[in-house]
């Protein structure tokens, strides 16, 4: 299996990667509050822990048995969509509690999916097979042993639908990631999330996207007062 590090790393710079830049471009821009900084890090630290999540059964297997067995979690094999489930409610509780709106919840749950997702992905290159479709189909199935096939007049058809469906899962996948983190600001510009009931959150997302733009703080109150 890929070490940890990796798992985090093809998180952070292939799903995180529109948030990573949009952040990052306002931040240097001087455009982010406390505030944005803590919004930003939740995700990241959700990100980053479910990327890591099919793995975490070898922490304790680590401290009670002396191996690090990470497949199963009791009866359910933890690199499956069934297990998935649990980064994502895990996400929309957490999500809950910071936001306090069920939208934005949703869309944390869904943003921690695909980086569950990100993981089984990554095994699934480095490992060639996983219980995908657990309890629905129990054997190995691995998504990239079907786009790499040699031309053949037998199954031809088969095999063309497998890879499509193969690289179409990973399109899900990616589409998630975006939509997720447009959802919650995080698209290739950084928008501060706004509460549902004040203009002054309103006023504040103005003036830190004409801060973000290069525009001065008086120009930034005189578009406030056309507001």
């Amino acid at each position: 299996m890929p070490y940890p590090v990796v798992h985090i790393m093809f998180f952070v710079f292939c799903i995180f990667l529109p948030g990573l830049y949009g952040f990052m471009q306002s931040a240097l821009g001087g455009g982010v509050s406390r505030r944005d900084w803590w919004h930003f890090l939740l995700l990241l630290m959700v990100g980053a822990f479910c990327s890591l999540l099919p793995d975490i059964p070898a922490v304790w297997n680590y401290f009670l048995y002396d191996n690090l067995e990470h497949g199963m979690a009791g009866p359910i094999p933890t690199h499956s969509l069934v297990f998935g489930t649990v980064a994502f409610c895990g996400a929309f509780i957490v999500g809950l509690l910071a936001y306090r709106h069920r939208d934005r919840a949703l869309a944390l749950g869904m943003f921690a999916e695909t980086a569950f997702l990100s993981h089984l992905l990554l095994d699934d290159i480095a490992e060639g097979g996983l219980t995908y479709l657990y309890p629905l189909h129990n054997e190995p199935m691995s998504l990239f042993s079907y786009v790499n096939v040699e031309f053949s007049g037998v199954n031809f058809l088969y095999y063309n639908l497998a890879g499509i469906v193969s690289v179409f899962f990973i399109f899900c996948v990616l589409l998630m990631s975006l939509m997720s983190l447009h959802y919650l600001g995080f698209g290739f510009r950084y928008h501060p999330l706004q509460n549902g009931s004040g203009t002054n959150s309103g006023h504040s997302s103005v003036r830190s996207r004409c801060v973000s733009r290069g525009i001065q703080t008086s120009d930034a109150n005189a578009v406030e007062n056309i507001r």
